[in-house]
């Protein structure tokens, strides 16, 4: 294999994505390693379902599986500590404060990028690559981060957070194709487990998909310290009892235990009184919200520029809604044109110029309430 492209560390977990990305590297010419990271043991957390994922021994043997057959060297490392410190304490302290957390883009921008890279370093690397799908480039001196070609599948979204410096070694492989493309390459090349390998869509550290059971298992004594807080309405009346403001999030409806005579949905949380507030669909919309701990992508900043037009993701499965953005030193105001539903604190906010991200930042607080009237003049 003529290898003059460069050395390459790929991110693999062992499912199908990162293992075409290192295979499609691989054959473009780039001398690949592969490394397996180690992110989390669930026995420790307590959990009854068996390990799944990307930090199972089974899913660190496929990756290892295929760095044998194609011949290029395979690392597993363990950064269990690193992201236990900064994920999983992040996790449960967000929901003790009353937001809801995103622990997998905190992950990816703040754990598995750093790690790779110093990896890199150590190993004589000058690229790493992994199996998201999305699309990097460099114009004006900058690294754009873009969607991938395949929408349903784009990833942009969570690596938002990515720094200059890290996207300035990044390949993307995947971000050209669509995902019935990656199946087609696999099985071309006779990979047929990769393609009959269930996709795991759960947060790594919570398999069963129970945050509640595991934040009752993290925090001794957090339920009956919780327990007994009051559901209000918007005035203030008290409605109802609930199991504590930790195991709530906004725009939550199903598991509320109460009937209202109309639809209900948590609008708001209160960590200090332990009030969880209970609206309906309408009163769940914003008008604004507060974008703070920014990290800008297209332009290193948007301050000066006056009111920018944007389409702003505040969650990932979200299809983006037409915003203005106003920085402000290290925050952006986000006015939607329309009433947004749901904007919780806690989850990334991630604005777009077209295809390319602008930047992002974690949700701080959302104002719910009418257009202001300069931005509805500008929006008509």
């Amino acid at each position: 294999m003529n290898t003059t492209k460069g050395r390459v560390l790929v991110a693999m977990s062992g499912g199908i994505d990162s293992s075409v990305a290192a295979v499609m590297l691989h054959e473009q010419g780039y001398e690949v390693v592969g490394m397996t990271m180690k992110t989390w043991d669930y026995a420790s957390a307590g959990g009854g379902k068996k390990e799944t994922g990307c930090c199972s021994l089974d899913s660190i043997n496929d990756a290892r599986q295929i760095a044998v057959e194609l011949g290029f060297p395979h690392y597993i490392i363990d950064i269990r500590d690193e992201f236990g410190e900064a994920v999983i304490n992040n996790f449960t302290d967000e929901y003790l404060a009353g937001r809801t957390p995103n622990p997998c883009v905190l992950c990816n921008t703040h754990i598995k990028w750093d790690a790779l890279l110093r990896r890199a370093d150590q190993l004589g690397c000058e690229f790493i690559a992994t199996g998201h799908y999305a699309q990097v480039r460099e114009e004006n001196g900058r690294f754009v981060i873009s969607k991938g070609v395949d929408e349903n599948k784009d990833q942009s979204y969570a690596i938002w957070g990515v720094s200059q410096e890290s996207l300035s070694r990044t390949r993307f492989p995947l971000g050209e194709l669509r995902k019935s493309a990656i199946y087609d390459f696999a099985r071309e090349r006779g990979f047929t487990e990769l393609v009959n390998k269930p996709e795991s869509y759960e947060i790594c550290f919570i398999p069963d998909n129970d945050y509640r059971g595991f934040l009752r298992r993290r925090v001794p004594g957090l339920e009956a310290r919780v327990a007994g807080g009051e559901f209000v309405l918007r005035d203030g009346t008290v409605v109802g009892t609930h199991e504590g403001y930790p195991f709530y999030t906004i725009g939550q409806r199903k598991g509320l235990g109460i009937a209202l005579g109309f639809p209900a949905y948590v609008t708001a949380i209160d960590p200090d009184t332990n009030r969880v507030v209970l609206g309906n669909f309408e009163e769940l919309a914003s008008s604004r919200t507060l974008v703070g701990q920014l990290n800008m992508g297209k332009f290193a900043s948007l301050e000066g520029r006056g009111l920018v037009p944007s389409t702003v993701k505040i969650r990932y499965n979200h299809d983006g809604s037409p915003a203005f953005l106003e920085q402000r030193a290290d925050k952006i105001y986000v006015y939607f044109e329309e009433p947004v539903h749901a904007v919780t604190p806690g989850q990334a906010a991630v604005f777009y110029e077209g295809d390319d991200v602008l930047g992002g930042g974690w949700i701080e607080r959302h104002t719910i309430g009418e257009i202001p009237e300069p931005l509805a003049e500008l929006s008509a």
